[in-house]
């Protein structure tokens, strides 16, 4: 286990109920930040493999059409 990870769990019998609710809440919200954005990075780089099949007139555009994409994984 890292260091950052054993000094977290040193903490955490310190917390109240309703912190360590807060602390979870919070985790969840952090691993489906970084859920959306890694899908995000996996269209972008799909779309850019194969630009053809994206035509837009803007970069406004070009984003709409990358959240807008189908995921495939």
């Amino acid at each position: 286990m890292n260091k950052e990870i054993e000094h977290i769990n040193e903490l955490l019998p310190k917390l109240s109920e309703p912190a360590l609710i807060e602390v979870r809440d919070f985790i969840g919200y952090i691993l489906e930040k970084q859920k959306k954005r890694k899908a995000f990075v996996d269209r972008v780089l799909k779309a850019e493999k194969e630009p053809d099949t994206v035509t837009c007139n803007s970069a406004e555009e070009f984003i709409q059409a990358i959240e807008n994409a189908e995921d495939d994984g």
